[in-house]
């Protein structure tokens, strides 16, 4: 098993994965190295593709007020990256830069759609780890608004 197979598998996106499953999808997947500061994918483009992180931390970043850039979120070793635009196609809404020099596999859709024929199961579980993916986002934002829904108004005695 070689590399990429492997940290396919050791990923959120190898979930359901077989060996096999997992080495088809690696073989589609292209390896980008990224420096630190460097960004994957900048603010208000159509990037496509769907990011495995495999070395090091992306931050995602939102420009703010004044040139100013407010850090949202951090995605981690093994997270998958870029999941919406990948899924439809729209321009990102937020960056996406390396806190440290690393790696990411990236899956282009155009590449992705080469398997719906041929293996629609592997597909199907491919979607379901980006729907994963994205349901963890939004329970992640759910839970931040209430916390900060209890902050602003000093609700349940935790503040």
């Amino acid at each position: 098993m070689n590399k990429s197979t492997q940290q396919v598998l050791d990923s959120r996106l190898g979930a359901e994965l077989s060996d096999e499953e997992a080495g088809t999808l690696a073989g589609l997947m292209k390896l980008k190295a990224l420096r630190g500061a460097e960004y994957l994918i900048s603010e208000g483009v159509v990037d496509n593709s769907l990011h495995l992180v495999v070395d090091g931390n992306l931050e995602v970043v939102k420009r703010s007020g004044n040139d100013g850039i407010a850090s949202i979120a951090i995605i981690r070793e093994g997270d998958l990256a870029g999941e919406l635009s990948f899924i439809d196609g729209e321009v990102h809404t937020v960056g996406l830069r390396a806190l440290r020099d690393g790696q990411v596999l990236s899956l282009t859709r155009e590449d992705f759609e080469k398997l719906v024929d041929k293996n629609p199961q592997l597909v199907y579980k491919v979607m379901r780890a980006v729907a994963r993916s994205a349901h963890r986002i939004v329970h992640q934002m759910n839970h931040e608004f209430i916390e900060l829904n209890n902050y602003i108004f000093k609700q349940h005695g935790r503040y």
